[in-house]
């Protein structure tokens, strides 16, 4: 579909026509290269052609069709993977939350519907600097944090703004956007905001998930600065659900003989 016809109603038609799915972006342990979870990602494919998720997710941010597609999402996520992570205790799952839905009482009536109440310490909510919540959001954010809920701060830039915000709800989980990921090139010096990461998991407990790894230089170097968790292309593209059971179960394996074929074709 061409960026210019999509529209809010394409949006939504495409959804009640169920051209819409979720992939799982894996979430690795740097230090054995582990899975230890993944993000659910919204995806569109219309009239058999995949479309850019940056095309259409910023079109329905503040709008009735954020709610209603992370309500879907909670849905999908819980018929996919529901019994999954019943048998896999250890494994967590990432869903994306819109600011305009928290506090209104909808994103607890979908978990308590789709079940995924009851795996409340394998889900984490993730909300981005961009999408601040309000008052009643942050209120609501912190009130499931304190029933065992995890919320990552997504995108972070490790602003002044950021480090602020990490004062005003209880966070958990950091992750790093992809951009600062970037910075992270072999033969240059480390970026300055790699340098003073240690001095934020010197004084918090936080968890740090690295964005965007493409390289084993950036996996090496973000796991000695203490960063402990990483998404990238790295070790996998966001996955269908069968798929990620799959690579859950043996991606030391799969990315070891992955590496081995690459370094043949070099």
């Amino acid at each position: 579909m061409a960026e210019s016809k999509i529209t809010l109603d394409a949006i939504r038609e495409g959804m009640d026509r169920g051209e819409l799915f979720v992939e799982y972006l894996p979430t690795m342990a740097l230090r054995d290269e582990r899975c230890v979870g993944a993000e659910a990602l919204v995806r569109w494919r219309h009239d058999g052609v995949l479309v850019d998720p940056s095309a259409f997710i910023p079109m329905i941010e503040n709008t009735p069709l954020s709610g209603m597609i992370t309500y879907w999402v909670i849905d999908t996520v819980a018929t996919e993977l529901g019994s999954w992570l019943g048998d896999h205790a250890e494994a967590q799952i990432s869903i994306n939350v819109p600011p305009e839905i928290l506090g209104r009482g909808g994103l607890e009536y979908a978990a308590r519907r789709s079940g995924l109440r009851a795996r409340v310490d394998q889900i984490v909510l993730e909300v981005t600097e961009r999408g601040v919540p309000d008052r009643l959001g942050l209120a609501a954010l912190n009130e499931l944090a304190n029933r065992g809920v995890r919320v990552a701060l997504d995108d972070t830039a490790l602003s002044p703004v950021n480090l602020a915000l990490l004062t005003r709800c209880n966070f958990s989980i950091v992750k790093i956007d992809r951009g600062l990921t970037a910075q992270v090139v072999e033969g240059k010096p480390a970026p300055d905001w790699l340098v003073g990461l240690s001095a934020l998991l010197g004084t918090s407990t936080l968890e740090i998930v690295a964005e965007g790894i493409e390289t084993r230089y950036q996996a090496n170097t973000l796991l000695d600065a203490g960063v402990e968790m990483g998404q990238g292309y790295l070790f996998s593209t966001s996955l269908r659900a069968r798929d990620l059971m799959e690579f859950y179960d043996h991606a030391p394996s799969a990315l070891q003989s992955r590496q081995r074929v690459d370094i043949a074709r070099r």
